[in-house]
């Protein structure tokens, strides 16, 4: 039998409360909010089933902070006091099952469909592609002021923190982005004026939330005009700095080698895990389905595992864990009502078939 103990060893964060175990919630695109980006029956009954089945942290998805900046149908919003009563219940109903909970702050820039926001979206410069129109001045200093908003509101509805979402080719990542981001005031160029909008946003929400709120970054260390050894620097920087408790790295795959032909030899996940993290938590996203697979992580120098996939299989996947370690989740494709029986609602469901070998066709 594996031997999977250290999944289940808490974990304590320089600020706010421990989480009973090493497996986080990853933040999941789910589209079952409602059109004004206010919480569904649908969105809680899907969060707070994690979180009953064992979860440590349970994370919502993205949720946009500002109205331009939805990326997708069905978005959780934290752009308005409207949403207050939502995430409050939401909030509740996660922390009754005795696991940490916690919003992920996002906002899409160039990404967010024009169809969907009515207007052209925002990014740090002119875009052609996605026919997006550069932020001023004001505007960004505005955007830095809506994530700090939305962590207050994440904090007067009962959240434990936040995670600010810095990855996946959103805002955050378009402005880190030397490809993406051609500014010429201190917003852009070197690295340190591409990084200076999410460092301000850590500053505030620190000094507007407190001392007892955890709050975590998520980074991607390659794609989106991203340079590894930059993402690298960043991400050793920010570790020191004392701004973040724990840094989420989405690297797609956990055994993934980077593009970057300077790094051969080295896996993504060797190249942070090697970083001195001044009592911050390090955590990884990418393929991991099994005890195994999560339990080697761990041994390979992570503090905590991020599960997507493998959560949306199972939502009890950490109780199915601890009672087999050698627990194999459902091969793949899944039928409708599996997951359906694991709380999935049918927005979320017309989603996930349009995974590549998800969701088995029904005949």
């Amino acid at each position: 039998m594996s031997d999977t103990t250290s999944l289940f060893h808490p974990l304590t964060f320089a600020h706010g409360p421990s989480m009973k175990n090493r497996l986080m919630l990853a933040p999941l695109t789910n589209l079952q909010s409602h059109v004004d980006g206010t919480l569904s029956d649908d969105e809680y009954h899907w969060l707070t089933l994690r979180a009953k089945g064992g979860f440590g942290l349970t994370m919502t998805c993205a949720a946009h902070v500002q109205q331009v900046g939805q990326g997708f149908p069905g978005q959780l919003g934290i752009w308005s006091d409207d949403h207050l009563p939502g995430l409050t219940r939401l909030a509740a109903g996660i922390k009754e099952q005795d696991s940490l909970a916690v919003v992920q702050l996002h906002h899409a820039g160039m990404r967010s469909p024009k169809d969907l926001i009515g207007q052209a979206p925002v990014c740090p410069s002119d875009n052609e592609e996605f026919g997006a129109v550069a932020l001023s001045t004001e505007a960004v200093e505005t955007l830095r002021d809506d994530f700090i908003a939305g962590a207050v509101r994440a904090r007067a509805a009962g959240f434990d923190g936040v995670e600010i979402h810095g990855a996946h080719g959103y805002v955050l990542c378009q402005f880190l982005s030397g490809e993406i981001n051609q500014r010429t005031d201190g917003w852009g160029g070197s690295l340190e004026n591409r990084t200076r909008l999410i460092d301000e946003i850590l500053v505030g929400v620190r000094q507007a939330c407190g001392q007892d709120f955890s709050i975590g970054l998520r980074l991607s260390p390659e794609r989106f005009g991203l340079k590894v050894a930059e993402i690298r620097d960043y991400a050793a920087r920010v570790m020191a700095s004392g701004l973040i408790d724990y840094l989420d790295m989405s690297l797609w795959d956990i055994g993934k080698t980077p593009e970057d032909p300077a790094f051969a030899g080295q896996s993504l996940l060797s190249i942070f895990t090697a970083l001195p993290r001044h009592g911050v938590r390090l955590g990884v996203a990418g393929k991991i389905m099994t005890p195994a697979t999560a339990t080697q992580a761990l041994a390979d120098g992570v503090d905590f595992v991020l599960l997507g996939r493998a959560a949306i299989l199972h939502h009890d996947w950490p109780a199915l864990t601890r009672a087999n370690p050698d627990f194999m989740p459902a091969p793949l494709p899944v039928t409708r009502a599996h997951l359906q029986a694991e709380g999935l609602g049918p927005a979320f469901l017309d989603y996930m078939a349009t995974w590549k070998g998800f969701v088995a066709a029904e005949t």
